[in-house]
């Protein structure tokens, strides 16, 4: 299961950064977007947005304003699902997702991961 995680950050105090570790260590295939390019553990931050295919996930560490400019891309990926984790919740996004035939959820990955229901 491939998990794509927008908003990915080099800093080790972003909850990006744990979802990315986290996501590794339950054995989850990880591909990075951020503004910076940079390793965490063995997964590559890239800057230029993905165009393979085969997102299960899309975790989303953005702020609703910052979404905006994602939101035919990630439509585009047909992902199974987009999750919203806590501060990133968008009224609008899940609507244009749900008119897509896109699930999304409001959780946090890193609960998700720990309590097995990812």
């Amino acid at each position: 299961m491939k998990t794509l995680v927008i908003g990915a950050s080099l800093k080790e105090e972003r909850y990006s950064n744990k979802a990315i570790k986290m996501l590794r260590e339950y054995g989850h295939e990880v591909v990075a977007h951020g503004l910076r390019t940079g390793m965490v553990e063995d997964v590559t931050i890239h800057t230029d947005w993905y165009t393979g295919g085969d997102i299960d996930t899309v975790t989303l560490y953005l702020n609703p304003v910052r979404q905006q400019e994602y939101y035919e891309e990630i439509i585009k990926l047909k992902p199974r699902r987009v999750i919203f984790n806590p501060g990133t919740e968008n009224n609008e996004f899940v609507q244009r997702l749900s008119d897509a035939g896109i699930a999304s959820e409001e959780a946090c990955t890193l609960v998700l991961l720990r309590t097995e229901q990812f």
